[in-house]
């Protein structure tokens, strides 16, 4: 089995396409089985847990590959590589159906872009961005711009997004503290341009990841209870994947175990 993102000698273009894809391939089985491992162990259907692939700062190649081998939901980070990039892979592969998740932080003014190409927005943590993220669905219906590439997804053509939960209150990952949760659940229920899915989280490093899963599924199970359509849990990331699907997790996303380190870009 090769190793996703190892180096790629002094092959001819084709044969590192070929090395890569490959690559890509071997990783997506081994993730894939994970998965079902996972599932096995909790004693839940292989059919309730997503595989979202985080392509942060790889090329739009790997993601062509990736959707060749039959992975169509993709997430990343930055709005402005994300932009640019699902344009590419639109030209690589143009009949592919591909979803696009921001998974990262997002600033107000960046919303705009976001709107236009994201069939889920993860990482909505605070009344600002709930704002102009409204007011960006809602403009782009109002001049009839249907940009994004996943309209079918969109109820009544809202946007879905996930709360993002802070498990230990640090300010640097983002996202809003269980006290926040009820109040910007409510205040996305009134939004004409939004609908709410449910909740991601990020585990703490130095988090044990069971107890950090457990409490993200409580606070789940709480915003469910008010918001019935609320039932996505985004949780696990390449190392503690397993632990999220123990704790009810219905979308993992995965970087590193699927496409290896990023590249190191220079400047």
């Amino acid at each position: 089995m090769t190793t996703p993102g190892s180096p790629r000698g002094s092959s001819t273009g084709t044969e590192a396409e070929l090395v890569r894809r490959a690559e890509l391939s071997d990783a997506l089985d081994a993730v894939r089985a994970r998965i079902d491992r996972a599932c096995a162990a909790a004693g839940r259907p292989v059919d309730e847990v997503d595989l979202l692939a985080v392509t942060k700062g790889h090329p739009a190649a790997d993601v062509a590959a990736l959707a060749k081998l039959g992975q169509s939901a993709f997430a990343e980070s930055k709005a402005q590589e994300a932009g640019s990039k699902i344009a590419e892979v639109a030209e690589l592969r143009p009949e592919a159906a591909l979803r696009w998740h921001l998974v990262g932080r997002l600033q107000t003014n960046k919303a705009r872009a976001v709107a236009a190409w994201a069939s889920r927005v993860e990482s909505v943590d605070s009344e600002r961005l709930v704002d102009a993220l409204d007011a960006a669905v809602r403009r782009a219906g109002d001049t009839g711009a249907d940009s994004y590439p996943d309209h079918a997804a969109r109820t009544g053509g809202r946007l879905p997004v996930l709360l993002q939960v802070s498990i230990d209150g640090d300010p640097t990952r983002g996202g809003a503290t269980a006290e926040q949760l009820p109040a910007l659940a409510d205040r996305i229920a009134g939004c004409a341009g939004l609908e709410l899915h449910g909740v991601m989280a990020i585990a703490p490093a130095a988090a044990e990841p069971d107890r950090a899963f457990a409490t993200v599924h409580e606070l789940a199970q709480r915003l469910r209870a008010e918001h019935p359509v609320a039932q996505v849990i985004s949780a696990g990331m390449s190392g503690d994947l397993e632990a999220a699907i123990r704790h009810g997790s219905t979308c993992v996303r995965v970087g590193t175990a699927l496409m290896g380190q990023r590249p190191i870009t220079s400047g």
